[in-house]
């Protein structure tokens, strides 16, 4: 187990992350920040805070499930989809580890069947590579080199992130 990033520099790197989607979208208007479900919908709410103090807006952020459009597991009939407006806003999608790319796909999936949305970018905190899709993301709190069979996990509570 090795710690990547903890305490002040993982708030830091949260931070940083913000102001450059404020550098790249000063008005806000239009934005909304789309978190996947689980961590990346924390990290959304983490990135919220600062903006809206930063930018002295209130940010629209909902939270994606994404899971009844993954393609490595059988399709959840059960599971409740997201529903919000995705028309012709600027989505910054956001999630904890980019990793082969198939949740960010699966993601992008939920998000067009809501509706056309103007500019879809993407947010992680970590980027770990091993990409298995061609998706690169827009904002990059930390990006960690690994081996594939390594995890990586963000640990919101503690703030920190570990390679096991």
């Amino acid at each position: 187990m090795k710690v990547i990033l903890e305490l002040d520099t993982f708030d830091r790197t949260i931070r940083r992350m913000a102001h450059e989607i404020l550098e790249h979208h000063p008005k806000l208007q239009d934005v909304v920040l789309v978190g996947i479900l689980g961590k990346g919908y924390r990290l959304a709410g983490m990135l919220q805070q600062i903006i809206n103090e930063l930018g002295e807006v209130d940010l629209p952020t909902y939270g994606l499930e994404i899971r009844p459009f993954r393609d490595d597991e059988k399709v959840n009939r059960e599971v409740p989809c997201s529903t919000f407006a995705v028309e012709k806003k600027t989505i910054i999608l956001i999630d904890d580890v980019l990793f082969t790319g198939r949740s960010v796909r699966a993601a992008i999936d939920a998000l067009m069947s809501l509706g056309r949305p103007q500019l879809i970018k993407l947010a992680v905190l970590v980027d770990r590579g091993h990409r298995q899709l061609p998706i690169r993301p827009d904002y990059i709190g930390k990006n960690i080199p690994t081996n594939y069979f390594d995890s990586v996990e963000v640990n919101f509570d503690q703030r920190q992130i570990i390679i096991k």
